[in-house]
Formats: C-alpha cells, structure tokens, sequence
C-alpha cells in the first residue's frame, strides 16, 4: 500500500484486498531486550473484508486453541483473536521452523473436531461464559483443516504485495 503512510501496527500495512485466506503467515518477529525471540503468525480462517468467523465461534476456538495448543508446543505464548473477526494471532517463544508451526496448528484443529466441550465456558473462569459455541468452533476448525495445502499462499494467485 504505497499511498499509505507507513503504520506501527505491522497488519495495518498488509493490503488485505490481495491476501487469500486461510493461510498462517509469520506477521511479526521481536527481539527482547535480554535476548529472547518471539514471533507472531496470522493464523487467517475467513477472507477479510468479505467473510468472517461469528463471535460464539471466535471465542469458542480461542478457548480451545488456548488449551489445546499447549499439549503439542511448550512454545506457545498466547492465541488471541482478531478484533475483525477473521483469524487470529498465535505467538510463539523463540523461532520454530514453519513447518513446525504448520504441525501445531493442524494437531490442535484436530483435536478441537474430538472435543466434547469448549474449556473454561462458565461464568467462573470466563467473562462471557454463555458466548460459546463447540459446534461453530468445530465447524470453523473442519474448514480450515480442509484446505491445509493452501496455508502457505498469503496472496491471491498473481497478486503481488507492494513495497
């Protein structure tokens, strides 16, 4: 987006006009000041600005991304979803290999299709307990498994991104 000033926020730079989702797409890599790395991928289940995942169905799999994600990768930092409801941001510690990233993400999306609960859906230990739905996270999972050897194309075919 040449026009565009140049903004703090990497995403914002992105011309989501030309990416084709879903994809995983490595969004961000940090320096810490006593050396640690951290990086941070676009895990994008709907196409931006013309689809997008239902609230119930977004937190439903940031509960069970969450949980789940951590049983495959002590590496995981976080899985927070995207305001515009489109995918999500999962922040790893250190730098794995992409492909390792790709096997995260698929063990974890199979193990939310085996799931017979969302975790943590109670007024208890959640803000919103009743805005959950394991059949639309389930739902969402399944579609984006489906198309697991298009995760690596960010951009539409013959769409370049501009400097």
């Amino acid at each position: 987006m040449t026009d565009a000033p140049r903004m703090n926020v990497e995403s914002f730079n992105l011309d989501h006009r030309i990416v084709a989702a879903p994809y995983v797409r490595l969004a961000d890599r940090k320096q810490l000041p006593a050396g640690d790395v951290i990086v941070k991928y676009d895990v994008r289940f709907a196409q931006p600005n013309v689809g997008h995942l239902e609230m119930p169905t977004v937190h439903s799999l940031e509960h069970l991304f969450a949980e789940k994600s951590r049983n495959h990768s002590d590496r995981v930092i976080d899985f927070s979803p995207m305001g515009c409801q489109t995918g999500f941001y999962l922040i790893l510690q250190g730098e794995p290999a992409y492909d390792e990233v790709l096997g995260l993400v698929e063990a974890t999306l199979t193990d939310i299709l085996g799931a017979d609960a969302v975790p943590a859906a109670n007024e208890v230990q959640c803000g919103w307990g009743a805005n959950h739905t394991l059949a639309g996270a389930q739902e969402a999972a399944r579609a984006f498994l489906a198309k697991r050897d298009e995760w690596n194309a960010v951009f539409a075919p013959g769409a370049e991104p501009r400097a």
